[in-house]
C-alpha cells in the first residue's frame, strides 16, 4: 500500500467499497474486501477479478442516503452514472435502455419503483404488475456484466416525523404509500409542471399523470444524481416533458430518448401487455399495422393529417379497440398538425380489453 497514503484518507475509501463489496455477494468475505482494498491501492488490473465477481448480482440500494452515497464515490473516482427509471416488471424494451445507457457512461444504475404520485384516484395502481425476483434475474443477464445498482425504495413520499430525514419506509413491504394525505397534513405538495406539453395527447384522459411523473423523476435525478439518464419512445409525451424539465430547471443530465421495441408481431413491448388475453392482444396488432400503413403513406406523399387519423381510427374501431386518441404531432412541440411539413409523430392510445395501450410512429416525410 501506498506509504503517503494516510489513515484517514484510507478509511474513507475502504468505506466506499464496503458498500458496494460487502453488500454485492455473500461470498465476498472480510478478508477478500481487504484485498481488494489493497490491490486499489495498488492500481493492480487484478482488482477486476474481484469486481467481475460481484458484477452479476447487482448492488440493491433502498435508502435515499446509500443511494446518494454510492453516486458520489463512483463519481469522486472518475466514474460517470447512467440512469434508467422504471416501475418494474421489465421487458426486453426496459433491457433495450440499460444497454443503450451503458453505451454512454461507466456505471448504469436502475431504479424499480411504482410511483403513487401519477395515479388518480379512480386508478387502481395496486393492479400494476410486479415482479421484483424476476426483474432482477433479467438485469442480471444484461450483457456486458449486467447493470451495477438497481435502487428499489419503499415510499419516496415518506418523509417521516423529522422533515425528510429518513430514509424509505412507509407502510408494510410491497404496499404502495398515498403521498399526499399523510403526517396530519405533513404530506408531499410540491410538484414539478411542465405546463403546455404536459396538455393534449396523454393529457387530456390522465390529467394528473405528467405532474406525477415529473415530479417523481425530479426527486430520482436528485438522489441519483446521474450523469446520463435514459427513457423510451414509446412514451413519447413523456420524453419530451423529461427533456423540457431538464432543459428548463437546468439540472445537468444529458437526456437520451431510445427508439421503441416491438414484440415480434409488431405490438409495442409494455408491462400492460401481460393483461391481454390472447384474442385481444391479436386484435392490438391493428394499431401497428394502421400506423405503419400511415407512416409508409405520408413518406409517399399524403400528407394531410385528418386522412391519416381517420384511417388509424377506423383499423382500431374495426378490431374492436376504443381510441383515446390518434394525433399526428411535431416531434418537439408536440402541437398539433394539419399537415406534415416538419417531422412530426404519430401517436396514439387505444384501448382493447380493459388494456390501455401506447404506441406511435416517427415520420420524416
Amino acid at each position: 500500500m501506498d506509504q503517503n497514503t494516510n489513515k484517514k484518507d484510507q478509511e474513507i475509501i475502504k468505506r466506499k467499497y464496503n458498500i458496494y463489496i460487502a453488500q454485492s455477494s455473500p461470498i465476498l468475505t472480510d478478508s477478500l474486501i481487504n484485498i481488494r482494498y489493497n490491490l486499489y491501492f495498488l492500481n493492480l488490473n487484478s482488482a477486476n477479478i474481484f469486481d467481475s465477481m460481484a458484477s452479476k448480482d447487482p448492488l440493491i440500494i433502498r435508502g435515499k442516503d446509500e443511494m446518494r452515497e454510492w453516486s458520489r464515490s463512483a463519481r469522486a473516482e472518475g466514474k460517470t452514472i447512467g440512469f434508467v427509471p422504471t416501475m418494474g416488471f421489465l421487458h426486453d424494451g426496459h433491457l433495450s435502455l440499460i444497454n443503450e445507457s451503458k453505451k454512454h457512461a461507466d456505471l448504469t444504475v436502475v431504479s424499480i419503483y411504482v410511483n403513487p404520485g401519477q395515479f388518480s384516484p379512480n386508478e387502481d395502481l395496486s393492479t400494476y404488475p410486479s415482479d421484483f425476483d424476476g426483474d432482477i434475474q433479467k438485469l442480471k443477464s444484461v450483457s456486458g456484466s449486467g447493470v451495477d445498482v438497481v435502487f428499489h425504495p419503499q415510499n419516496l413520499y415518506d418523509y417521516g416525523q423529522n422533515g425528510g430525514r429518513r430514509n424509505g419506509g412507509g407502510g408494510e413491504e410491497g404496499k404502495v404509500v398515498s403521498c399526499v394525505e399523510i403526517n396530519g397534513g405533513m404530506g408531499h405538495e410540491t410538484w414539478v409542471r411542465v405546463e403546455r406539453l404536459e396538455k393534449g395527447l396523454c393529457g387530456n384522459s390522465r390529467p394528473v399523470f405528467f405532474r406525477g411523473v415529473a415530479t417523481i423523476v425530479a426527486k430520482l435525478f436528485n438522489i441519483v444524481e446521474p450523469d446520463v439518464a435514459v427513457f423510451g419512445k414509446k412514451d413519447y409525451q413523456q420524453l419530451r416533458i423529461i427533456k423540457r424539465m431538464v432543459r428548463d430547471l437546468d439540472f445537468g443530465i444529458n437526456v437520451i430518448g431510445a427508439d421503441l421495441i416491438r414484440d415480434e408481431d409488431g405490438l409495442a413491448k409494455s408491462s400492460r401487455n401481460v393483461h391481454l388475453s390472447p384474442q385481444e392482444r391479436e386484435k392490438a396488432l391493428s394499431i401497428s399495422k394502421s400506423l405503419l400503413n400511415a407512416k409508409f403513406a405520408a413518406e409517399k406523399g399524403q400528407l394531410n393529417c385528418k386522412e391519416l387519423r381517420d384511417s388509424v381510427i377506423q383499423a382500431i374501431q374495426e378490431a374492436g379497440g376504443k381510441v383515446d386518441y390518434a394525433e399526428i404531432v411535431d416531434q418537439e412541440s408536440l402541437e398539433s398538425l394539419k399537415e406534415i411539413t416538419s417531422p412530426a409523430v404519430f401517436c396514439v392510445a387505444a384501448i382493447f380489453g380493459n388494456v390501455r395501450l401506447l404506441d406511435n410512429m416517427e415520420i420524416n416525410a
